[in-house]
């Protein structure tokens, strides 16, 4: 069916496709609820969304939807799960479309999982993948300006959000449920909808005993729990998955349990060292960090936490065609917060990737940057700069599985494998 679609799409001359394109998702969507049957109706669906921290949030419910005893499916950015099956999200997409969504519920049903967890973004809804699905709960982490090109300013953006929020009020479910965090300004549009219960959660509710560079520590409802993944931003994450497990009934005690065992989100601030095995593994004193960070709140938030180090980035740019008026944001924020900067190509679609790159440049007035185009080659001399107790910080890309080029080209990309690989070659000399 997909590749009719696909047959279908390349005879449309292009003009006549864009016009059409609303209409013709939305007839996908309908068209593939009804296919697989009205899937979400059978398992309780928990949709997540937000700017940043959709798919950390969504690791967060998982793992404590799991230590409950419930088994799940998830729908992310970075994977795609049902049951103890996992495989990555190579579709460089988080919400593919053409009876994606429906297809994935259905297996979901039918696997007998009791929950289902999906990333929604506001791309997906502005084709209305997310219509057809029956929602149970959304979770809203927060929203700052983001596919501004796409959308065409930001209240169309947030309203493309926002049609999340209404879909969850048109739920036919019994006992809807929206949580938004407080401590974004849009957290309360977000609870203005008629369901049955709408809470907010803040960091004003949590006492934090403990925070630095590996973990933090924090008191929820009486009940200590480390978060082994470091920022503020992850306290707030936390937040949102341990409201949504209070709701639907998981224990405290199994919440934090998951939530502790959870001490690696690809792409998500992740720590890249050799294999504990390795013979090599006790010559890294320095931190290689990967992380996703690709809006100016995000990336301010990530350098944020890595106070007490000496800071390399390896930093990107927005893909081509999209976003730009923040390429030079990008690079003054990483110029405020970091000691060596190295500029590099990413996604530049069919756009000049130096034109990017001397964009993001143009904001750094305090440094100065090293280009290099070869992103392994700027990732290798972020490596060979680094000194004891350095943080290394690669942003941009996470678990992104290509790096986009002109006329749809896709090169297979991995930034975590990439530095791996470079410093495996770095500590053997």
């Amino acid at each position: 069916m997909e590749k009719i679609l696909r047959h279908i799409e390349k005879l449309i001359p292009r003009r006549i496709y864009r016009f059409f394109q609303p209409a013709y998702h939305f007839l996908l969507a309908v068209t593939g609820t009804h296919i697989y049957r009205k899937p979400s109706r059978h398992i309780y669906v928990i949709g997540i969304t937000g700017t940043k921290g959709k798919s950390s949030t969504t690791e967060f419910v998982n793992a404590v939807l799991v230590a409950g005893g419930k088994k799940t499916a998830v729908l992310s950015t970075i994977r795609f799960k049902i049951g103890d099956h996992s495989e990555p999200n190579k579709y460089k997409m988080t919400m593919p479309g053409r009876f994606f969504v429906q297809q994935f519920l259905r297996q979901a049903v039918d696997a007998k999982c009791q929950y289902a967890v999906i990333e929604m973004t506001s791309e997906g809804a502005k084709f209305f993948r997310h219509v057809g699905v029956d929602m149970d709960a959304l979770i809203f982490t927060n929203l700052s300006p983001e596919h501004i090109e796409s959308h065409g300013s930001f209240e169309n953006y947030k309203h493309a959000k926002l049609r999340l929020a209404t879909n969850l009020a048109h739920s036919t479910k019994p006992l809807r449920l929206s949580i938004a965090n407080l401590d974004n300004e849009h957290g309360k549009s977000f609870l203005s909808y008629p369901v049955e219960k709408n809470i907010g959660y803040s960091l004003n509710n949590v006492h934090i005993l403990h925070e630095d560079e590996h973990a933090s520590t924090i008191v929820w409802q009486g009940k200590e729990i480390t978060i082994p993944l470091p920022g503020k931003f992850n306290i707030s994450n936390t937040l949102a998955a341990l409201t949504l497990a209070h709701e639907v009934g998981i224990s405290l005690d199994d919440a934090k349990r998951g939530i502790e065992s959870l001490s690696l989100i690809r792409g998500r601030v992740e720590k890249v060292t050799l294999p504990t095995n390795h013979p090599l593994y006790d010559k890294q004193d320095f931190a290689v960090i990967v992380d996703y960070a690709h809006t100016d709140d995000s990336l301010r938030k990530l350098y944020e936490t890595f106070t007490s180090s000496r800071k390399i980035t390896v930093l990107g740019s927005t893909g081509g065609g999209r976003d730009s008026w923040k390429r030079p944001v990008l690079g003054k924020i990483a110029d405020e917060h970091c000691d060596e900067i190295i500029i590099t190509n990413e996604d530049p679609y069919d756009e000049d990737p130096m034109k990017i790159i001397n964009e993001v440049a143009s904001g750094v007035t305090l440094h100065a940057p090293t280009i290099i185009l070869d992103r392994r080659g700027a990732i290798a001399h972020a490596l060979s700069l680094a000194r004891t107790g350095d943080t290394i910080l690669i942003t941009g890309k996470g678990t992104d599985p290509y790096i986009m080029g002109p006329n749809g080209t896709k090169k297979p990309w991995d930034d975590a494998t990439i530095a791996r690989e470079e410093l495996e070659k770095l500590l053997t000399k």
